[in-house]
């Protein structure tokens, strides 16, 4: 196992230009031979949008696995990537909200999708002025793969979490301004936690809710992370502030928000999400139907 990591480490340690050498073969041999979940890829994206034709649902797809592809290249290279290169490569836009809630004396619950490549949102801990900074992540079942990407995302001053133990931690530190926690929120519930869904690229979706309790008895700070692709290695993401209707979030408001917002995101760049997430598969479970948009 340490020759493995030793080998990881050398491949990420060879500039990024390499790397999408690497990213372009391996786009060649998914796209023409494997078919890495193609019909589930396919199936997501019908669903998503019917209005859309079989050409344009193939054009989509092969776009895809191009950006899935660079995916994998930027996450290995993410093992050793310097803070000065992450600052070349990622953009923040509207970092006054994060001054505004230091100042508010809120901490920030910063809500994100599967959209290229939410693995370097992290770089956001090198530029706030909140002390504290937790990425969010779910346990794996390779205690390989658990140990080394919860050091990449515990990169930059980071510190993460892991899921089932995020929410008490908030509840117990305090609300003082000093701490950001990132959650990847269009996570799939397990099975047996699938209470409440809504309609989400036409479609019945599970969604998960562990931060939606965290709306209605804190007052928090909301920002949806607005992921773009600039080009190749190179990011941008517009953060925006998620505000009640009323004076205080009410029950799944968060969560209608932010797949709303997520869904204007992937309209816009459809190739940029993570089609072959199986986000889906548990549509039949949802107990709680919400169908009335905000």
């Amino acid at each position: 196992m340490n020759f493995l990591i030793k080998i990881l480490y050398l491949i990420s340690k060879m500039p990024l230009r390499i790397l999408y050498i690497f990213s372009d073969i391996i786009f060649f041999l998914n796209y023409y031979f494997v078919g890495y979940r193609k019909k589930i890829i396919t199936k997501n994206l019908k669903n998503s949008f019917p209005e859309k034709s079989d050409e344009e649902i193939a054009q989509i797809r092969k776009k895809f696995y191009l950006n899935f592809s660079d995916y994998l290249a930027e996450t290995i290279k993410s093992f050793t990537m310097s803070e000065t290169e992450t600052k070349v490569r990622m953009q923040h836009i509207n970092q006054h909200l994060f001054h505004e809630a230091k100042a508010e004396g809120k901490n920030i619950i910063l809500l994100a999708g599967h959209v290229f490549n939410w693995e370097w949102m992290n770089t956001l801990a090198t530029i706030v002025p909140q002390n504290n900074c937790h990425p969010v992540y779910r346990r794996v079942n390779s205690n390989f793969w658990e140990d080394q990407m919860k050091k990449v995302r515990s990169k930059f001053g980071n510190v993460a979490l892991e899921a089932n133990e995020v929410i008490l931690n908030i509840f117990r530190n305090k609300n003082d301004g000093d701490s950001i926690y990132l959650f990847v929120a269009d996570q799939t519930p397990h099975v047996a936690h699938v209470n409440y869904g809504l309609e989400f690229l036409n479609q019945r979706t599970p969604a998960f809710i562990g931060y939606d309790k965290l709306a209605t008895r804190m007052d928090l700070v909301f920002i949806y992370t607005e992921m773009r692709k600039v080009k190749r290695g190179h990011y941008q993401i517009n953060y925006h502030r998620m505000e009640p209707e009323g004076e205080k979030f009410v029950n799944n408001e968060v969560v209608k928000k932010f797949h709303q917002l997520l869904e204007n995101t992937i309209k816009k760049r459809p190739d940029n999400y993570l089609w072959s997430h199986r986000k889906w598969k548990y549509q039949d479970s949802i107990k709680t139907f919400d169908s009335e948009k905000i």
